[in-house]
C-alpha cells in the first residue's frame, strides 16, 4: 500500500499544482490528470450489499437495499455516465437511487453528482460548508486548493442537504453515518456503515482523502485552525470501527489490487487494519509536507 500511497499522492499533487489548465467544456472537466482518471472500471462487489461503481481511479460507491440505494460521490462530469452504466450493469436502476452523498466537493469527485441528481431524483447530502460548494458549484477562497488564477467551476447541485458530524441518514434499513473530517477541505466528511453478508456484519468506512494538496503557495503552517483540524481527522479516522476501508482514490487503499485477489472466500478488502494503516502513511506525508513548509524558499 506505502509505495502505490506514494506514487498517487504525488500523481494528485501534480495535477494540483498543474490546475491552471484546468477547464469545463461541453460538460466533461479537462485536467492533466482527468483522461487517466476517467478511464472505464465494470463494477463489482466489496461485501455484503457494497458495490464499487466509480471509474478506475476515482471511487464511486452503491449500497443497496430493496428500499432505495446510497450512492456516494459522483467523480468528474464526464464520469457521470460510466457511473450509471456501472450501476445498471450490476442489475440495479438509478431510479432507484434514493441518496447521493459526498466526501468533499472538488470536481474529481463532486463534478458527476448534478447528472446524477437529475437523473435519479436522490436528495444530495454532505457537510454544512460542502452543501454550500455544491450549491455555488465553485470552492472559495478557504480551500487550500483555492486559485485566483484559475476557476473550476462544476454543474451547481439544488437544495443540498447538510449535515452535521455523527449524523446517521436512512434508505429503507440502510443507515450510513457521516464523521467530519476537514482538512484536505474544510467540508470533508468520510463515511461509515454496516454491510452484511451470510449474517456477518462489518463495519465500512469510506474514506475522504488525508492528503495535504494545494494551490502553489499556499502554507499549512500559515493556517493553525486547519492544521489542528488535519491532525484531529487523522486521529479521528484511525480510531473508526473499520473491517473494510475504501479511499475516494482507489489507489491509497489497494482498492484493484484487492479486487484482483478476490477468489471464492478469500476477501481481501477484509482488513481491520486498513485505517490505522491509511492514517499511518497519511501521518507520514502531512508531516513531511509541513516539514517542507519550513525550508528555505527558492
Amino acid at each position: 500500500m506505502k509505495a502505490i500511497a506514494g506514487k498517487l499522492a504525488a500523481a494528485l499533487t501534480m495535477a494540483f499544482v498543474m490546475a491552471g489548465s484546468a477547464s469545463a467544456h461541453n460538460g466533461e472537466f479537462h485536467c492533466t490528470s482527468c483522461k487517466a482518471w476517467n478511464v472505464a472500471q465494470k463494477p463489482f462487489k466489496i461485501y455484503g450489499n457494497t458495490y464499487y461503481v466509480g471509474t478506475r481511479e476515482l471511487s464511486a460507491m452503491l449500497v443497496t437495499s430493496p428500499q432505495g440505494h446510497v450512492l456516494l460521490d459522483g467523480a468528474l462530469p464526464q464520469s457521470a455516465p460510466l457511473i450509471e452504466a456501472n450501476i445498471k450493469a450490476l442489475g440495479f436502476r438509478i431510479e432507484d437511487v434514493k441518496l447521493i452523498l459526498n466526501s468533499h466537493a472538488h470536481f474529481d469527485h463532486a463534478g458527476g453528482i448534478a447528472a446524477l441528481q437529475r437523473a435519479s431524483g436522490a436528495t444530495v447530502a454532505t457537510s454544512a460548508h460542502g452543501a454550500k460548494v455544491l450549491e455555488d458549484g465553485v470552492i472559495g477562497k478557504d480551500d487550500p486548493q483555492y486559485d485566483p488564477t484559475d476557476d473550476p467551476r462544476i454543474d451547481k447541485v439544488a437544495a443540498v442537504k447538510a449535515v452535521a458530524d455523527g449524523e446517521v441518514l436512512k434508505v429503507g434499513n440502510l443507515a450510513i453515518t457521516a464523521h467530519l473530517t476537514p482538512g484536505h477541505t474544510l467540508g470533508s466528511t468520510t463515511w461509515t456503515w454496516l454491510s452484511c453478508e451470510n449474517k456477518r456484519c462489518l463495519d465500512v468506512v469510506y474514506a475522504d482523502s488525508l492528503t495535504a494538496v494545494s494551490a502553489d503557495g499556499y502554507r499549512f503552517t500559515d493556517h493553525p485552525a486547519l492544521l489542528a483540524n488535519f491532525r484531529a481527522t487523522l486521529d479521528k479516522v484511525a480510531a473508526l470501527k473499520c473491517d473494510i476501508v475504501v479511499s475516494v482514490h482507489p489507489g491509497f487503499t489497494d482498492v484493484m489490487e484487492h479486487q484482483a485477489g478476490m477468489q471464492g472466500k478469500v476477501n481481501p478488502f477484509i482488513d481491520p487494519k486498513g485505517c490505522s494503516e491509511l492514517v499511518a502513511d497519511a501521518r507520514k506525508r502531512f508531516d513531511k509536507r509541513l516539514a517542507s513548509e519550513k525550508l528555505p524558499q527558492k
